[in-house]
């Protein structure tokens, strides 16, 4: 049988429950403030080294099948951006480039040429606009560049041509970056 007291309790117990969660919301900035919401994770037992230098290489080769959306595969370096700046490592600490190469290779149209193909602007360009303000390597393998009939010129203002995805990983994990593929 429940009882009033019961009832009051339970229901307290709910509401410092769903103010806790409330508490805990994602937050996105400071090196992009629109895109790449984390969250803050209190007191991790596996520390997050604040003077180390990170150097990340993201390999981007899918893209949702709707032109109007964000590719969160690209989402995921003002992820990293955002949560290693939060956790206290400097801007300067974090080493990133992105390899596009096979179907995310619409994704990085300038948006009067996106707009040709796709009737919307591209959904993508302010976030890699921002990624390149914040000296992220926006790298294009030249491959996929001649395959999908994307030249570099109808690419974002920044964006680098390599000569394939393969090659430029390989570059770059010669060079201290390490592989990140989700």
């Amino acid at each position: 049988m429940v009882t009033n007291k019961t009832y009051l309790i339970g229901l307290l117990f709910l509401l410092l429950f769903c103010l806790t969660i409330q508490a805990q919301e994602k937050k996105s900035g400071p090196i992009l403030k629109d895109y790449g919401t984390v969250w803050s994770v209190q007191n991790p037992d596996f520390t997050t080294q604040k003077n180390t230098v990170y150097k990340v290489v993201f390999d981007i080769m899918n893209s949702p099948d709707s032109p109007k959306e964000l590719n969160r595969s690209i989402e995921t370096a003002a992820r990293f951006l955002n949560m290693h700046t939060q956790a206290g490592v400097p801007l300067e600490n974090l080493k990133v480039a992105l390899v596009v190469h096979n179907m995310a290779s619409k994704d990085l149209l300038d948006s009067k040429f996106y707009e040709t193909k796709y009737s919307v602007d591209n959904p993508n360009q302010q976030l890699i606009e921002g990624l390149l303000k914040a000296n992220v390597s926006v790298i294009f393998c030249g491959q996929s560049s001649l395959s999908r009939e994307i030249p570099i010129t109808e690419t974002i203002e920044g964006t680098q041509l390599a000569l394939s995805a393969m090659t430029a990983l390989i570059l770059l994990q010669n060079q201290g970056y390490r592989l990140i593929k989700f």
